[in-house]
């Protein structure tokens, strides 16, 4: 295998989950659905930002948007089966941070 050239699977995956919030995201709506003034209280995002990232995370199939038509309105957020699949991955992810990463230190953003 030629370990020069990135799999362009693997680099869209990446770029995917980097995209600022989203993997907060997926990993709290892991726990099942919610509303969307639930993730902007539990992760402290902006409105639109998280408007802007359900709406990405639908179009890639991750999420799904459920419309409850009552008074007033509910809506939810649900990881689909694709979404659902990245379990594994985010705790693996959050394994390593327990070990590797120290908590007083600032990220570089």
């Amino acid at each position: 295998m030629d370990t020069s050239i990135i799999c362009p699977r693997f680099e869209t995956a990446i770029s995917l989950l980097s995209q600022r919030w989203t993997g907060l995201i997926i990993y709290q709506l892991l726990s099942g659905s919610q509303r969307f003034s639930e993730l902007t209280e539990i992760i402290g995002i902006s409105g639109r930002l998280l408007s802007e990232r359900l709406k990405s995370l639908e179009a890639q199939g991750l999420i799904t948007r459920t419309v409850y038509p009552e008074t007033p309105v509910r809506i939810e957020y649900a990881l689909t089966e694709k979404g659902r699949s990245l379990q594994p991955v985010m705790d693996e992810i959050q394994n390593w941070s327990q070990v590797w990463i120290d908590p007083t230190e600032k990220s570089n953003e």
